[in-house]
C-alpha cells in the first residue's frame, strides 16, 4: 500500500507541477504578447517621428530658401533706393540752382524796369 500511496503522491505532485508550469507558460505568453504589442507601438511611433522629422527638415529648408530670396530682394531694393536717394538729392540741388537763376533773372528784369 505504501507503494500505491507513493505513486499517488508522485502523480499529484506531477499534476501540481504541470499546472504550475502551465500557469508560468501562460504568464510568459501574456508578457510576450504585451512586449510584441509595445514593439509594434514603438515601431509605429518611430516611423511617425522620422516622418515628422523629415517633413520638418524639408520645411526648414524651404523657409531658408525663402529667407535667402527675401534677403536678396531686400539688398536689391536697398541698392535701388540708394540710387533713387542720390537722384533726388541731385534734383533738389538742381531745383535750388534753377530757383536761384530765376530769382536772379527776376531781379535783373525789375532793375531794368520790366
Amino acid at each position: 500500500m505504501n507503494e500505491g500511496m507513493e505513486n499517488l503522491k508522485e502523480s499529484e505532485d506531477m499534476l501540481l507541477l504541470l499546472e504550475q508550469h502551465k500557469k508560468e507558460i501562460w504568464e510568459w505568453k501574456r508578457k510576450e504578447s504585451k512586449w510584441l504589442e509595445d514593439r509594434v507601438l514603438l515601431d509605429g511611433t518611430k516611423k511617425l517621428v522620422n516622418k515628422l522629422s523629415e517633413e520638418s527638415q524639408a520645411r526648414v529648408k524651404q523657409l531658408d530658401e525663402s529667407l535667402a530670396n527675401a534677403l536678396e530682394i531686400n539688398e536689391n531694393h536697398q541698392r535701388y533706393n540708394g540710387k533713387l536717394q542720390r537722384r533726388v538729392t541731385e534734383l533738389e540741388e538742381d531745383n535750388k540752382r534753377l530757383s536761384k537763376q530765376i530769382e536772379d533773372y527776376l531781379n535783373k528784369f525789375r532793375e531794368a524796369g520790366l
